[in-house]
Order: C-alpha cells, then sequence, then structure tokens
C-alpha cells in the first residue's frame, strides 16, 4: 500500500446557478520518502487537491487515505489534529509573521507539536544561523521562504506539502529552495508534494502528476531523477 493513495476524488464548489468541478475523478498514488510533483497550468486543479491532501479543504467523494487512514471521512477535530500533527506547508508568499523574529516565526510550529525539532538547528540547516534574530522586512524573498521551510519542516511533519514554492523567486534562489525541498525527502524521508506549473522543474521528481480540466491525464515514475543543479528553466 502506498502511503498516499486517492481514489476517484471530486470536489466540486456553486458559484451561484454554477457548479465548478475543481477535481474531476482524481486519482494517483505516493509513496512514502518520494518527491512528488503536481504538475498542470492555472485552474488544472492542483491547488485544490493539495488543499484535500492537507485536510484544508474536504472532498465530495472518494478516498483520500493517508498512511492507511481515510481522511475524507475525518470530522473537523480530527482534520485539526492532523494538520497540526502530520503536516508542513509551504506556500508562495511565504505566510510569515511580521512581528515575530525569524526565530520566533519557526518557534511557533512547537507551540503546536509536542516534538518540534529546536528552531536554531532548523533555521541553521536551511542556511539561515545568522538571521534568526531578524524580522521577515529585513529578509529577501528567498530568504523568508527559507524560513516558511523551517517552520514547516520544524513539526517534523510526515507529508510537506509545497504550493508553487518558487513561484516569487529569481532562478537561483528557487533553484536553492527546490534543494532544501529535496533534501527533505533523500536524507530525512519526508513525503513532499510540490505543486508547480513549471514543468521544467518535473525531472527532480521521483513522481509526476500531471493535472489538465480537474483530472489526472498522466502519471511519470522517474527512475533517476536529476540533480537540482543540472535543470534550467
Amino acid at each position: 500500500m502506498s502511503y498516499i493513495e486517492v481514489k476517484n476524488s471530486y470536489k466540486r464548489y456553486q458559484m451561484g446557478d454554477t457548479e465548478i468541478v475543481a477535481n474531476n475523478n482524481v486519482s494517483f498514488e505516493v509513496d512514502e520518502g518520494e518527491l512528488a510533483i503536481i504538475l498542470g497550468a492555472s485552474g488544472a486543479g492542483k491547488s485544490t487537491m493539495l488543499n484535500v491532501l492537507g485536510g484544508m479543504d474536504v472532498n465530495d467523494e472518494g478516498q483520500v487515505i493517508i498512511d492507511g487512514k481515510d481522511i475524507s471521512g475525518y470530522s473537523e477535530k480530527q482534520l485539526t489534529k492532523y494538520r497540526r500533527k502530520d503536516v508542513g506547508f509551504v506556500f508562495q508568499f511565504y505566510n510569515l509573521v511580521p512581528n515575530l523574529t525569524t526565530k520566533e516565526n519557526v518557534e511557533l510550529a512547537s507551540e503546536i507539536v509536542e516534538d518540534a525539532s529546536d528552531s536554531i538547528d532548523v533555521l541553521n540547516n536551511v542556511g539561515l544561523k545568522d538571521r534568526i534574530n531578524n524580522f521577515p522586512a529585513q529578509l529577501s524573498g528567498g530568504e523568508q521562504q527559507r524560513v516558511a521551510i523551517a517552520r514547516a519542516v520544524a513539526k517534523n511533519p510526515k507529508i510537506l506539502l509545497c504550493d508553487e514554492p518558487t513561484g516569487a523567486l529569481d532562478y537561483e534562489t528557487g533553484k536553492q529552495i527546490l534543494q532544501i525541498l529535496q533534501d527533505m525527502s533523500r536524507k530525512h524521508g519526508a513525503t513532499v508534494i510540490i505543486v508547480t506549473h513549471n514543468g521544467a522543474i518535473a525531472p527532480i521528481a521521483d513522481r509526476v502528476i500531471h493535472m489538465h480540466d480537474a483530472q489526472v491525464k498522466s502519471v511519470e515514475i522517474n527512475p533517476s531523477p536529476e540533480k537540482i543543479a543540472d535543470i534550467e528553466w
């Protein structure tokens, strides 16, 4: 059994008299410790799927099985516990608390889980040991994204969900962020899922899930993912 199994999942939204089908009979699997990319254009249903995987939204039909448990049937209380304990989120625009230092932003993780990693250790791992007392406004975009990753990673999540994590960054900084995310999979055993429209980064993944028009069109398994240093876009 794969660590993540999505089976015939549907998500619909009502917009006035119109029903929008954001996920239409979506099925795929991701193994534990893999780096997977959900690839597709804007409006393909990628972020909706990520929100369902992270327990921030609930599908209308189908199963979303994480580590043998179907979270699609969870109560709100169960979903809150799942989000807090098992999932780390990384977004395109960082979502840092502006009046907290780098260290304090990461320490937010220790307030919601019992076995959070030491904030300074985690910041050191993402190359920010000299920035622990800086506020977000004093950091570059890439540094802010690294803080956001450190905050997510400090929870020791089983799943790291990343929504366009390089979308607001320049080329070189984006590669640095991808390297950190790949290391989370390769060196720390986290299951990492990156949602992106950038097909050029697909070769770094173990698995690429192609979405189009709210559906999974194909899934590629890559036995030899490329090094991030070797990709260009």
